[in-house]
C-alpha cells in the first residue's frame, strides 16, 4: 500500500522495531529501514534486510550511496517516517534541525507526515528539555505514540518503554489510510517511453525516462485516488500504492489503456508514445549485417490520446490530459493538439532546454486548457505533477457540477 520509512535509533527498543516492520508489512506496507550509528549496538542490520528485503542504510557517507543523494530520493519516495525507538537525542536533533546524520537530514527533506515513538528513562522523558522538544515537534505536526509504562531497562518502573508493536503499526496505519480530495476516484496514469521492435536485437524508442508520469501518479495516490499506472520501459521504481501495467510497445499501450479507461476519472497521458513502427512487426530473427543501406518501412502507431477524445465525444469524464514534448516554442503546437484531440488540457514544453525534459529532475512547461495558459517556468516535476493534478481536478469537479445541473 505505501513505503514506510523507519528510522531506528539506539534504545533497548530497537529489538522491537523489527516486530514494528513486520506489523506494517502484515498491513500491506513496504518498509525501508534506516539506522543510527549508536542503533547498530543493539540490533544488527542483517536482521532489517532479512525482514525488509531492502538494503539497510546505517551511513550518510556509504561508498557509492550518494550518487541520487539517498536522503532526499528516499524522502521523496516514503509515504510517512516512523521513527521507533525515538530517544530524546533524535527527538532534541528534529525539534532543532540538526542534521547531522542520515535519518535527521531525512527529517529535514521530506515532506511525508513523521510518527514517533519515544523510549527512554522515565526523568529523561519528564525532563523539561525534551517536553519542549516533543511541544515543538507536535506544532509542526508531528505525531507521537505514547511511550508504555512497566520495568524499564534501567530497572526503574514508570513511563517511557516503548509502545507496543502492534500499537505503533495502528498509529502508522491511520495516518497511511488514503485520504483526500480524489478520495474514490480513478486516475489511470501513462509514463515511459514505448519500444518499437525492428527485430530480436533492435528497436526504435527514444530517451523518456518516465519520471514525469511517475510523479503525476504518485502525487495522485497522495491524494487518495485508486491509481493504475500504464508504464513503458524504465529503470524507476513504481510510486507507492499505485497499481502498475507494464507494456512494450504502443499497441500494448492501447490495449491496456482502453482496458482500463471505462471507468477512469482522470486520464493522464504522459508517456512518449513512439510515433511510427516498423511495417508487419518484429522481425523473427536478429536481421544480419550487409553492404549498403538497409530499407525499412514504418507505420504510424495508434494516436491514443485522440482515440480517447473520441471515444469520449461530449460526456464530461474523463477529464484527458496530454503532453505536447516539442522542439522549440510548444505552445501553438499544444494548443493545436488540444483542439484537434479534444482533450481537455495540455502540458506543453520544450525538450531542447538543458536545465529539463527528458531524464531530468526537472521541467518547464506551459499548461494549456481552454480557458488559457499557466507558465510553469522551471521546477522539480515532483511540483510540476502537483500542479497538473491540480488542474485536472478543478476540471473533475466541474464535470460533476455540470453532471448535476444536466
Amino acid at each position: 500500500m505505501a513505503l514506510v520509512g523507519l528510522g531506528v535509533t539506539g534504545g533497548i527498543g530497537a529489538y522491537k522495531a523489527v516486530e514494528v516492520a513486520r506489523e506494517l508489512q502484515k498491513r500491506g506496507h513496504d518498509v525501508v529501514a534506516m539506522m543510527t550509528r549508536t542503533a547498530l549496538k543493539f540490533v544488527g542490520e542483517v536482521t532489517f534486510e532479512a525482514i525488509t528485503r531492502r538494503r539497510v542504510i546505517t551511513d550518510q557517507f556509504a561508498a557509492g550511496a550518494n550518487a541520487d543523494i539517498e536522503h532526499i530520493s528516499i524522502a521523496t519516495d516514503i509515504s510517512l517516517l516512523l521513527v521507533a525507538p525515538a530517544t530524546a537525542n533524535i527527538i532534541g536533533k528534529f525539534a532543532h534541525g540538526i542534521a547531522d546524520d542520515f535519518l535527521s537530514s531525512l527529517y529535514l527533506a521530506t515532506r511525508a507526515p513523521v510518527l514517533m515513538a519515544p523510549a527512554m528513562n522515565t526523568n529523561m522523558l519528564e525532563h523539561a528539555a525534551v517536553r519542549e522538544n516533543i511541544a515543538a515537534l507536535a506544532a509542526r505536526g508531528v505525531r507521537f505514540v505514547e511511550p508504555g509504562a512497566g520495568y524499564l531497562a534501567c530497572g526503574w518502573i514508570g513511563k517511557g518503554r516503548l509502545a507496543e508493536p502492534h500499537e505503533i503499526a495502528n498509529a502508522a496505519d491511520e495516518l497511511l489510510r488514503p485520504k483526500g480530495s480524489l478520495l474514490g476516484r480513478l486516475v489511470v496514469v501513462t509514463a515511459g517511453p514505448t519500444y518499437e521492435d525492428i527485430d530480436v536485437v533492435r528497436y526504435i524508442g527514444n530517451r523518456s525516462s518516465g519520471r514525469m508520469g511517475y510523479a503525476v501518479a504518485a502525487e495522485a495516490a497522495k491524494r487518495g485516488a485508486r491509481v493504475v499506472l500504464v508504464s513503458g520501459p524504465t529503470h524507476l521504481d513504481p510510486p507507492p500504492s499505485v497499481e502498475m501495467i507494464r507494456v512494450r510497445s504502443a499497441s500494448q499501450m492501447r490495449e491496456a489503456v482502453l482496458r482500463v479507461s471505462d471507468d477512469a476519472d482522470v486520464i493522464v497521458m504522459a508517456a512518449a508514445v513512439a510515433d511510427y513502427t516498423p511495417d508487419g512487426g518484429a522481425v523473427g530473427a536478429k536481421i544480419e549485417k550487409a553492404e549498403g543501406p538497409l530499407e525499412m518501412r514504418l507505420v504510424r502507431t495508434p494516436d491514443i490520446l485522440a482515440e480517447l477524445g473520441r471515444r469520449r465525444g461530449e460526456a464530461a469524464r474523463p477529464v484527458l490530459v496530454g503532453f505536447a514534448a516539442e522542439s522549440g516554442d510548444p505552445v501553438d503546437r499544444g494548443r493545436d493538439k488540444l483542439r484537434r484531440k479534444k482533450i481537455d488540457l495540455i502540458v506543453a514544453n520544450d525538450i531542447t532546454r538543458p536545465d529539463s525534459g527528458f531524464d531530468s529532475e526537472s521541467n518547464a512547461a506551459t499548461l494549456i486548457d481552454h480557458d488559457g495558459d499557466e507558465v510553469f517556468p522551471h521546477g522539480p516535476k515532483t511540483e510540476l505533477a502537483l500542479r497538473i493534478v491540480d488542474r485536472a481536478e478543478r476540471m473533475l469537479e466541474r464535470s460533476k457540477v455540470g453532471e448535476q445541473s444536466a
